[in-house]
């Protein structure tokens, strides 16, 4: 009887060990609750994924909706694999070759970090699926400005080698703790959650794979219209939801900057989207479900740089600043004649620039005032703005040239644009041999 008593005594101090979560294996303390909100902020992310496939393939033609979705799901298997392997070795490991990149070998394959806890208390598997799925759905806003006429075969080889020599060094100049941009200044270049390494760079290299596979067939005398709205309006609005994770989450941890950054960016999207439907109402005389969705990215485009520094003031001119000018933007694209499929380029690209620059101006004071104390009283917002101008600009420049001669070499291999006669079909019957909604013609 006692040794029962002493079994079951036994098993409930095993269990209440567990569920605290008081020690690691390496004596490190765990911090329970920010460990949960980084799972659901991983998780939130994950969901801006198929919200962006939905987003995306809502926009494009009946025959090209699995196809076009496909560009975003393929990367959660592709660059998942990628960033397990080497992804995390080469973003947040130690400088190699001049600090181009980084490497840890106990990265390599995650074989070192079984046990880990950071310093934030979360266990470092935690941080390397969150910072993963920012690794994947970067490759796939790019999709949007190639849609409709890219090979399939080419566009996995693509994201593949773009995630390796584009996004994986721009992480780690941002983010790393020996990154040249994270070190520049007093605090580093700012960027709380993906302005230059995830929004400019995929805008950037958008533009760049748009002008050089040139306009889809037909474009642009003929309308090429969307073919669910319905299913883009619910994309917008898991990728709002999504947001949350991808910004609030960015804080590593459960505090006062984790409320601050939802705040932002529930505040910086509702005041993108109402601005973008009254510029429409009065320049096109109709708000627009496109429209309000348009501004819903651009607002939460234009915070994700800044969501953990600027007050709720600041997130909303941030959120109207983008909205406008990402509005201007797509209507200058329609003058120069470039076929931005899905105006990757004009939301991500631009409204990244509009937040990671004008953020300067919003920061809240307590950051001011560690900055200025890390600088030895000698930071200002001009000298911040110039520090913010030296990683966009790095941003483009590498994202452009680099992407250039991605696609360049990639097309000397394989032919990068669909044929006349697969976009003529559709990328849903000419690459995976589908149709989207099943025996609906499929023009």
């Amino acid at each position: 009887m006692k040794s029962g008593r002493k079994k079951l005594v036994l098993v409930l101090v095993l269990l209440l060990t567990g569920i605290s979560g008081v020690f690691a294996s390496d004596g490190a303390k765990i911090d329970s609750g920010a460990t949960a909100w980084m799972l659901t902020s991983t998780a939130l992310v994950l969901l801006m994924i198929p919200g962006l496939a939905l987003f995306y393939g809502g926009l494009v033609r009946t025959k090209n909706v699995l196809g076009t979705m496909m560009h975003s799901f393929v990367a959660m298997g592709i660059i998942s694999v990628l960033w397990v392997i080497l992804g995390y070795s080469m973003s947040f490991g130690h400088n190699v070759l001049g600090g181009w990149f980084g490497w840890n070998a106990d990265y390599f394959f995650l074989k070192g970090i079984d046990t880990n806890i950071l310093d934030a208390g979360i266990p470092e598997y935690v941080f390397t699926m969150f910072q993963g799925k920012f690794a994947i759905i970067t490759p796939a806003l790019i999709a949007g400005a190639i849609a409709e006429r890219v090979s399939f075969k080419a566009y996995c080889f693509f994201i593949a080698i773009w995630s390796v020599l584009v996004y994986n060094p721009l992480c780690h100049w941002v983010w790393a703790s020996d990154g040249f941009l994270f070190n520049i200044g007093a605090k580093g270049a700012i960027d709380f959650a993906g302005g230059t390494v995830v929004h400019i760079s995929a805008g950037v290299s958008g533009l760049v794979a748009a002008i050089y596979l040139g306009v889809r067939r037909g474009f642009p005398y003929q309308v090429i219209r969307p073919n669910n709205m319905v299913i883009t309006m619910l994309g917008a609005g898991l990728l709002w939801v999504g947001w949350f994770g991808f910004n609030a989450g960015s804080s590593i941890s459960s505090g006062l900057t984790t409320a601050q950054a939802l705040v932002a960016t529930q505040v910086a999207a509702a005041s993108g989207a109402l601005l973008w439907i009254i510029i429409e109402a009065l320049h096109q005389g109709k708000a627009t479900a496109l429209g309000f969705a348009s501004g819903i990215l651009a607002g939460l485009v234009a915070v994700t740089p800044a969501a953990g520094v600027v007050q709720p003031y600041g997130a909303m001119v941030l959120g109207a600043s983008a909205s406008f000018i990402c509005y201007m933007a797509i209507q200058l694209k329609n003058k120069l004649g470039y076929d931005d499929s899905l105006d990757a380029f004009g939301i991500h690209g631009v409204g990244g620039i509009v937040g990671a620059l004008l953020l300067v101006f919003f920061i809240r004071p307590s950051w001011m005032q560690q900055a200025a104390a890390a600088a030895g009283g000698s930071w200002t917002v001009w000298n911040q703005l110039g520090i913010q101008a030296v990683a966009v600009g790095t941003a483009i420049v590498y994202s452009a040239v680099m992407t250039f001669l991605i696609i360049y070499l990639l097309d000397k291999v394989m032919r990068f644009k669909s044929t006349e006669e697969d976009e003529m079909a559709g990328l849903d019957r000419s690459y995976h041999g589908e149709r989207g909604y099943g025996m609906l013609n499929a023009n």
